[in-house]
């Protein structure tokens, strides 16, 4: 099959971490001047759709995961990787919303894009996340200011941020320097690709 196809086949051998590698490579599709002219955007979709390639994703999020109480998926992909990832590790999935989607009350929290602000929620009542680990997934770390609102948004309800994992990390964003200048340089951040 040629590259990017659905039905390819991802080599089994080396790490979670290594086969996961692999599948970004072969599948992700990159696409010059999106979503504006001199940017290549990398789509991760059909590393996704590829079987061997979602599972080779979930495995090595799900060791960089491990130990954690429960993940937190960040809408509207971590759901995707984050309830993914939470079957395989045996523990609960937490959605972490956009802002409207979810009836009172909730835990919220604002934060600044290029463009404007957003906002993120969680459930205030119904969940007791006081003292709980959790571990944080998003498809692309690269501003931060997603992941670091994520975080700001599980210490309001009492939890403890176990780290915050992505598949891609931007290198040419600031991101990862966001992060630590957000939360601390303690936040432990795990990517599996660099784009």
């Amino acid at each position: 099959m040629e590259h990017g196809q659905v039905g390819a086949q991802v080599s089994t051998s080396g790490t979670a971490h290594e086969r996961a590698c692999a599948a970004i490579d072969r599948y992700a599709r990159l696409v010059d001047d999106f979503p504006e002219p001199g940017i290549a955007f990398k789509d991760l979709t059909p590393v996704l759709a590829n079987a061997e390639g979602l599972a080779a994703v979930v495995s090595a999020l799900a060791e960089k995961c491990s130990g954690a109480d429960l993940i937190a998926g960040i809408d509207a992909r971590g759901f995707l990787l984050g309830g993914a990832v939470a079957r395989e590790l045996g523990v609960g999935l937490i959605a972490i919303r956009k802002a409207g989607k979810l009836p009172p009350p909730v835990f919220g929290v604002d934060y600044d894009l290029e463009y404007g602000t957003a906002r993120l929620e969680i459930p205030a009542s119904g969940l007791d996340l006081r003292g709980r680990s959790v571990a944080v997934l998003d498809d692309v770390l690269a501003t931060g200011g997603t992941l670091i609102a994520a975080a700001r948004l599980l210490g309001l309800a009492g939890a403890r941020v176990h780290s915050l994992s992505v598949i891609m990390e931007l290198a040419e964003l600031p991101g990862r320097a966001a992060v630590a200048a957000g939360l601390g340089d303690d936040v432990v951040v795990h990517h599996l690709c660099r784009g």
